[in-house]
Formats: C-alpha cells, sequence, structure tokens
C-alpha cells in the first residue's frame, strides 16, 4: 500500500490554471497533489552572445523554492550562489523545453521560463517541466498572434514524470513521503512517444532491466495523461 492510498500505476490530481500573472507573456499555476508550481514564460528580443546573427531562437529556464515551500523554512538563492541542485534542475528544464522547440522557426529570439516552487512534496522539476511547457505554449500563441512569429515553433507537449520503487514495487509519480524512502527513483522527460532524458538512480539498492522496462511502462502512461491535461490547458 502507498502512503497516499494510490494506486501502483495512479497520479497525484493535477490542475493547470493558466493566465495567473498580468504582465508575463505566459503563466500558469501548475498543481501535482501537494507540490505547487507558478511557472512564467518572458519573451526577450536578445538572444545570448553565441546566437547573435544566426537567426536561431532560445529558450532557458531557471528554477527556485520560496523559503517556506517546505516543512522548514530555507535561505532564498542569490543567483551566484545557487546550490548545485538548484543548477541541475534548471538545467534539466531548460533543455527540456529546448528539446521541443523549433528554433529556426522561433526566430533571433529568447524565451526565459521562471519556475517557482511554492510547495514542495515530490515531483518539482517535473511539474516545472510540465508547467513550464504550457507558459511556454502561451507566450509563443501570443508571438503569433501578434504575427511575430510565422510558422508555430512548437509541437507536442513536453511532459515528465517521477518513477520509482517503493518497497520494492514500481510506482508512477511519487511523492515526498514516497521518495524519501525510496530504493530507486527516475525522471522520465518526454514529448510525444519520444523520450527526452531519463535520470534513474538506485538509492540503497539497485535494479533490474525488467524493473526499468515496469518504471518506463509507467512513466509512459503518466506522461499521457499530463500531455492530454497540457493541451487541454491551452486549448
Amino acid at each position: 500500500m502507498r502512503p497516499s492510498g494510490r494506486a501502483l500505476d495512479q497520479m497525484r490530481e493535477v490542475s493547470i490554471e493558466t493566465g495567473v500573472t498580468k504582465h508575463a507573456e505566459g503563466s500558469c499555476l501548475i498543481r501535482v497533489g501537494d507540490t505547487h508550481v507558478l511557472c512564467t514564460a518572458s519573451v526577450d528580443e536578445r538572444v545570448p552572445p553565441f546566437l547573435r546573427n544566426t537567426g536561431l531562437g532560445w529558450v532557458t529556464a531557471e528554477y527556485g523554492m520560496l523559503p517556506r515551500a517546505t516543512t522548514t523554512r530555507m535561505r532564498r538563492e542569490a543567483k551566484d550562489g545557487q546550490s548545485g541542485r538548484t543548477q541541475e534542475i534548471q538545467r534539466l528544464i531548460g533543455r527540456s523545453l529546448r528539446a521541443g522547440i523549433d528554433r529556426v522557426a522561433l526566430g533571433e529570439r529568447q524565451i526565459v521560463v521562471d519556475c517557482d516552487v511554492i510547495q514542495a512534496d515530490g515531483g518539482t522539476r517535473c511539474a516545472s517541466i510540465c508547467g513550464g511547457w504550457v507558459a511556454l505554449r502561451l507566450a509563443v500563441n501570443a508571438l503569433m498572434k501578434a504575427g511575430d512569429v510565422i510558422s508555430d515553433p512548437l509541437g507536442a507537449p513536453v511532459s515528465a514524470v517521477s518513477c520509482g520503487l517503493y518497497a520494492g514495487q514500481a510506482v508512477l509519480d511519487l511523492d515526498y513521503p514516497e521518495d524519501s524512502e525510496a530504493g530507486m527513483d527516475g525522471n522520465f522527460v518526454m514529448t510525444g512517444d519520444r523520450l527526452i532524458e531519463v535520470q534513474c538512480s538506485a538509492e540503497g539498492s539497485t535494479f533490474s532491466q525488467d524493473q526499468f522496462g515496469s518504471l518506463m511502462g509507467l512513466a509512459i502512461k503518466g506522461c499521457g495523461e499530463l500531455m492530454k491535461m497540457q493541451k487541454g490547458a491551452v486549448s
């Protein structure tokens, strides 16, 4: 039995509320169980120096947790003093979103996706990727409506979900009690039926190829459900 009482292949309840901020070109508040993340996408007509005069666009991300997103207050992180975990997560978000966009069609501009964790209960990076794509989609819609982008640079949604081995069973969408006790956990990032990135690590025990296959099957199911939610949020 999972601590939450969910079935092994059952996601937490997911909701995505769009247009939650006034100024950002795209924004949403995604809730995956008790993990809540505010995602905004901001359009910048400038690109990083290494992309100037290339005709290529860029998508990047920043990630952070508010001081009381967890059970005890954390200190705010300055940009030049970010933890290794924060840097790793925001690079993952950026890589994932860039994999789902045609940078030629975007044109020589940058979209910055900010993911701020309001409340954390496991799976914050996965929720950030899912909500980040929704905010990105809305920002691209605004560019297309204004005539600044002619050809749609976005394809299938980019989604992500965690899976792991809890009490010897393969489970989908770990919350914090499961994540903290999991013998193995992983994050699976997909677009359509294609993989973007898989991060898996054992925590005190190894895992077999068959177990990994079970986790992969759960991830495909979970990402499929999330993609439907993402499409519904931006339709």
